[in-house]
């Protein structure tokens, strides 16, 4: 109880929040011009943390200021702190105005060409307010730093099993699978039967090399003993290769996610083709001892309606 006296008495979280600011400025000085503060005041705000915690917290060296291990364990903890508080600032926010408020989701671009528009849409027509910062994260689900450091609220992306990070949540929102699709008007749109060998020779859009889903095709076609078709266009742009499908009689192959939301405004079509890629479940990510605020359980709750449409559309 004496402990949490003295630290209720006289911790200040400004005093924590100067200290993050001289570790990331590396020096005194610095941190003093950024806080717009005097280097006494900064000087003085340290010298109450090491007094209060009985520890020396910075090391002088030849590159300025480093922060002891002591520092780096109570700094860990603060950017929680400073986390939570700015959490409960947009709850009150979010209270005082029902309408607005803000999100951050991180996601790769296959998301933000379907899905991601499709939740923002139905989330605008009740809570016109709210503002989605919407950050391109083609690593997201494997190695969550942005979500960990805490620059997004959550992350939307596709998961493999087994999931090996017992920090993070997950919400299965629906499985994904894949087509191979076409333009509306390309002649293989009017075949009932097709196989990956018939399309050997068409021009092909594939996703560049290294990456889980080209590692996915490839096993596809290898499991139809087809080699891979050379492709002619390899780009990551759902932007692109959906132009290109839809007017210039290309071949490439996409997840529902992306092809359930543009194939009536592009005119695609998903040829009768099983390419035995097994499904993976696309979720939503979250820290798991992190309080989401008001904002990020209501775009949470429209994620699960799309969700929840897509499944049926797909059935």
């Amino acid at each position: 109880m004496e402990w949490e006296s003295r630290l209720g008495r006289r911790l200040r979280v400004r005093d924590l929040y100067i200290l993050s600011t001289v570790v990331k400025c590396g020096g005194m000085a610095k941190a003093a011009r950024e806080l717009a503060m005097t280097q006494p005041a900064v000087s003085d705000a340290i010298a109450n943390l090491e007094h209060l915690l009985r520890v020396r917290l910075l090391d002088r060296s030849p590159r300025g200021i480093m922060p002891t291990h002591y520092a780096d364990a109570l700094l860990k903890r603060a950017s929680t702190v400073f986390d939570e508080l700015k959490q409960g600032v947009r709850d009150i926010e979010f209270l005082a105005d029902p309408t607005g408020g803000d999100v951050r989701v991180g996601c790769a671009e296959s998301f933000m060409a379907g899905l991601l528009p499709a939740i923002i849409e139905k989330l605008a027509q009740r809570y016109p307010k709210i503002t989605v910062h919407a950050e391109y994260a083609q690593h997201a689900t494997t190695e969550f730093r942005e979500l960990r450091e805490r620059n997004v609220d959550l992350v939307i992306g596709r998961i493999s099993e087994p999931f090996p990070h017992d920090d993070l949540n997950t919400e299965a929102l629906y499985e994904e699978q894949y087509y191979v699709v076409v333009g509306a008007q390309n002649p293989w749109a009017r075949r009932r039967k097709v196989s990956l060998g018939d399309l050997a020779n068409e021009p092909w859009i594939h996703m560049p090399p290294n990456n889980i889903i080209s590692e996915l095709i490839s096993a596809a076609f290898a499991k139809q003993k087809v080699p891979v078709p050379q492709e002619r266009v390899a780009s990551l742009s759902m932007h692109l290769r959906t132009q290109l499908v839809a007017n210039a009689g290309f071949i490439t192959i996409m997840p529902n996610s992306m092809f359930q939301f543009n194939a009536q405004r592009w005119r695609l079509k998903a040829l009768p083709i099983d390419l035995g890629i097994k499904r993976r479940n696309v979720s939503i990510v979250t820290l798991k001892y992190r309080t989401l605020n008001s904002v990020v359980q209501v775009f949470i709750e429209h994620a699960r309606l799309v969700s929840r449409q897509l499944r049926q559309e797909t059935k």
